[in-house]
């Protein structure tokens, strides 16, 4: 694998000897079809766990079995493809949606209790019922499955104390990891720092894995303070697809980490902005162009001081290089341009004018940009030529 940078490799921290357990967790196939009028199809699922895989993304989500016989029938199949991945499906914690995962031959399960007062109260039920319920359901899982991880689903909502009580029983009862859902995006980096260490203190023993949404747009970096204070997985989909707001973004996280926090994760980076754009088109679910990371226009310039430092040095106006995720350097034509991005675009295609000549062009180019009130496309630059 291509390592994204050369600072500090956690590799061994994460992942241990190969890919281990997870670190990164993707639910784009689960979680990430979840979003209102998406559907995968199954060549669609192949294709982007291919992907995945490719990039090096230790676990993945692969479905809901409870859904139906179709996605019984897509599990199983993804399951036969020979991926390097460890897959796991979803399930609510009840024997039906366990069977379910069991007749599609899944080795591994993550299944889920509400743990708030407020989706408990929803489905008419309590705090009682979770524990009590814990004993039968987390057996019969424990005696079905290789790997059995544990949801608390809206924990970021709980009552601590609560909270508390429900990861010691479920630890107790024999999950291998506990899954801490910010179900409805309302923590911010302190908040789940101040979450991690105070779980990650009082269950030392317990591995905590973080899954959070972007309802207030704080997704990335709960993700990657979760991973940095307590938490030892996370998982993430590709674009931040998801219900509402989306999920934490895979591509973000990545280098988030890299670039903020220094760390290092091993992954083939290069195949991300690919990734990003079938996962856009099969999902029909279009980026922002701005997007951080794999957006059309994030490394794309057009002010003119920009334009000139840029063909100096790449870093200088931007975080990384981006042939790091598969694009390139963008200089845009129109108002703000100078020297610096008109000449770059008249060299890139062996056009060599006077300094008085590029300076008329440079005039043209403002006023018919500012007429227009947009940037100017090849065709236009070329009749101002």
């Amino acid at each position: 694998m291509e390592n994204l940078n050369g600072n500090m490799d956690i590799n061994s921290l994460f992942f241990g000897e190969g890919r281990g357990e997870a670190c990164l967790i993707d639910t784009t196939l689960r979680d990430g079809e979840q979003a209102p009028g998406v559907v995968f199809s199954l060549e669609d699922k192949i294709e982007i766990a291919r992907r995945l895989d490719e990039i090096g993304i230790p676990e993945l989500e692969i479905g809901t079995p409870a859904i139906g016989r179709n996605e019984q029938n897509d599990i199983r199949c993804l399951l036969s493809q020979g991926f390097l991945f460890k897959s796991t499906c979803w399930a609510r914690a009840a024997k039906v949606d366990l069977n379910a995962a069991l007749d599609c031959g899944t080795k591994r399960v993550n299944l889920s209790f509400p743990v708030s007062d407020i989706q408990l109260k929803a489905i008419g039920k309590s705090r009682d019922w979770v524990i009590n319920s814990l004993p039968e359901i987390m057996q019969f899982a424990t005696d079905s499955f290789e790997f059995v991880a544990v949801g608390a689903q809206d924990a970021s909502r709980a009552d601590i104390h609560f909270l508390k009580e429900y990861i010691s029983a479920v630890n107790y009862y024999g999950a291998k990891r506990v899954r801490i859902a910010d179900t409805v995006g309302i923590m911010n980096p302190f908040s789940v720092k101040n979450l991690f260490k105070d779980l990650s203190g009082t269950f030392p023993e317990v591995e905590l894995e973080f899954h959070g949404h972007n309802d207030l747009g704080m997704a990335t970096a709960n993700h990657a303070t979760a991973l940095t204070t307590g938490a030892s997985s996370v998982s993430l989909t590709v674009n931040g697809l998801g219900e509402r707001a989306g999920n934490g973004a895979l591509e973000e996280v990545i280098f988030a980490l890299k670039y903020s926090y220094g760390i290092n994760l091993g992954l083939y980076g290069k195949l991300l902005n690919k990734l990003s754009s079938y996962v856009e088109k099969v999902s029909g679910r279009k980026q922002c162009i701005s997007k951080p990371i794999t957006g059309k226009m994030t490394f794309s310039h057009e002010s003119g001081i920009h334009c000139r430092s840029l063909k100096e040095n790449v870093l200088s106006y931007q975080p990384f290089n981006p042939g790091e995720i598969g694009k390139e350097t963008v200089f845009i034509i129109g108002k703000h341009s100078g020297f610096g991005g008109i000449s770059a675009f008249l060299e890139k295609r062996n056009i060599f004018l006077t300094k008085s000549e590029t300076t008329d062009l440079i005039a043209k180019i403002k006023s018919l940009s500012t007429q227009l009130k947009r940037n100017l496309y090849s065709n236009e630059i070329y009749s101002l030529l």
